[in-house]
Parts: C-alpha cells; structure tokens; sequence
C-alpha cells in the first residue's frame, strides 16, 4: 500500500521526524512517501495558522491523492482534516485523531501533553471537534520559549518527562499524547520512564492510515461527507480548482 504524509508546517526538518518515527512501526511492504507544505508557517500553533496550512493540505492532496490509498494530515490539530475527508475519496487521518483514538484504547481518560502554552486553545478546540472532550484530561503545556521547532524535542526531554510525571500524579489519567508533530519519536525515549503509556501520534497516524488502507472503505454518497456539489471558483491552484469544480485535473 502507499500512503503519504503531509506535513501542514514548511519545517523539513520536522517532516524528517515524522517520516523517522513512521518508519520504526510500519509494515514492511507499505510504502510511505512525505511532503512538507511550500507555503505557510514553521509549526502551527494558532486558529489562523492551522487555516493557512488547511489550504495546503488540500492543495497538495489535489495534485497527489490518485496515486495513494491513505493519506495523512501530520500535524496536530489536523488542520483541514474535515474538508479533505469530504473532498477526496482515500481515507485521511488525522495526527492528533489518531494519537487521540489510539490512546482511548489503552484506557478510560487520556491526557495531552506538548511543549508550547501557545498551543492550548488550538488543542482544546480539537479535542471538541472530535468529540473527545469526556475522555480528555486536560492540555498541559510547558511554560517559557525554546530555541528552535527542529531540535525542540531534546531541548524540552527532561521538562516533558516531569509534566507527565507530574499529570499522572495528578490522577484519573491513563493514558498519555505527546502532542505536537515536532515531538514526533519522543515517545520512544521517554516510555520507560511514564508509568501510563506514552502515545506516539505519528507512530498511531501510520498504524490508523494502514488500517483504513487495508479495509478499503467505500467514499460516502450521503452523509455530511459526502463529495460537495460542483462549483467554480476563483484564484485558487489549478488541481484544487478542478477538483472542486469536478474536472479532470489540469
């Protein structure tokens, strides 16, 4: 099977972690390709930033989705998660979705944990847009800057380590995200030393993506995700416009 992974933020450096990571738990014979968005910013952290990357996630999808049986949105947040699913016939999944399914699976309540306050309210509204606000724990965000999105993971290790310690000390929480695709193969390091699991969401993005993939679900007809009715529009790239329009790309 072929999958391929969009990373919503134009930081390579943080592609590379995410396809890293990927690649320690996929299926031999599954082929992943990534891609990195040309036009945005370096992480996503806001409303409007993760509306920005939306755009390039379905623009990159227009150019590439006949060639894949899944497609994956590696950012957390899943910026333009809902609008690719209705537009596009391949099953998409989301970063934070999957960490968040995966990690309702290995229990009752799970807790987020990332390495920037600025991220907060953007998480919170993602776990409401998922319905998943009842088995979420909360959002818990180390405090202060750091010096770079690529390194930010070695930088924060220790600081991360301790807020989970220090969540699950705080009881009713089984189950642990790490939140954030520059946080990508951290889990691996850091397992050991949380005493609840420690979800990896590009780890769970590939296994969720291969999942789909294999039980080749058909495109809904009916339903709130069904294919949008054709209409033209205005400056935007020429596959996304075809696509919207039902043409032929160009």
């Amino acid at each position: 099977m072929r999958i391929l992974m969009i990373n919503p933020n134009t930081s390579a450096g943080v592609t590379e972690r995410l396809e890293k990571a990927a690649r320690t738990v996929m299926a031999p014979d599954t082929v992943l390709d990534t891609i990195t968005a040309p036009t945005g910013v370096p992480y996503i952290s806001t409303r409007t930033e993760a509306l920005i990357g939306g755009v390039s996630v379905l623009e990159i999808l227009s150019e590439r989705h006949a060639d894949y049986d899944a497609a994956i949105v590696a950012a957390f947040g899943d910026p333009g998660l809902g609008a690719a699913r209705e537009l596009f016939d391949l099953p998409v999944i989301g970063l934070a979705e999957a960490g968040m399914l995966t990690a309702c699976m290995l229990g009752g309540r799970f807790a987020i944990v990332t390495f920037a306050d600025a991220l907060e309210p953007w998480y919170r509204e993602c776990v409401a847009w998922h319905r998943l606000e009842a088995r979420c724990a909360g959002v818990h965000t180390l405090a202060g800057t750091f010096r770079s999105v690529n390194d930010v993971q070695e930088e924060k290790a220790e600081h991360l380590a301790a807020l989970c310690d220090e969540v699950v000390a705080g009881g009713q929480v089984d189950v642990i995200v790490l939140a954030g695709a520059p946080l990508a193969g951290l889990a691996a390091s850091l397992r050991d030393r949380v005493p609840v699991p420690l979800v990896d969401c590009a780890e769970a993005a590939i296994g969720q993506a291969e999942t789909l993939a294999r039980l080749r679900p058909a495109k809904a007809s009916r339903g709130s995700f069904r294919r949008p009715a054709a209409k033209p529009s205005v400056g935007l790239s020429p596959a996304l416009s075809a696509r919207i329009a039902h043409e032929p790309a160009r």
